[in-house]
């Protein structure tokens, strides 16, 4: 990962374990698809055995863990870094 920002140089760690904080929200996202896998199985599969539902949530969660890291991390610097998006402060040349 970048320290900064190529296009904005805005640095990705403001402070030394700025990041511990995304541990708690990873966990609210894992929290989220273990409930939705569950209700997904029980309404969907009709209450399918106890093994089905640990097989299940468990391959969802190891298969979205590097999406859960990546939007933890990236909702922690959004909500308690101060980050400001501002369009005219980009350059011409990497605006799409």
């Amino acid at each position: 990962m970048y320290e900064a920002c190529p296009v904005c140089t805005q640095h990705y760690e403001p402070e030394v374990g700025f990041y511990w904080g995304a541990m708690y929200i990873s966990y609210g996202l894992s929290v989220g698809i273990v409930v939705l896998v569950g209700l997904t199985l029980y309404y969907l599969a009709g209450d399918p055995p106890v093994w089905v539902y640990i097989t299940s949530v468990a391959f969802a969660v190891i298969l979205l863990t590097p999406l859960l890291f990546r939007y933890a991390r990236a909702l922690m610097l959004y909500w308690f870094g101060s980050i400001d998006y501002d369009q005219t402060k980009v350059p011409l040349t990497s605006r799409k």
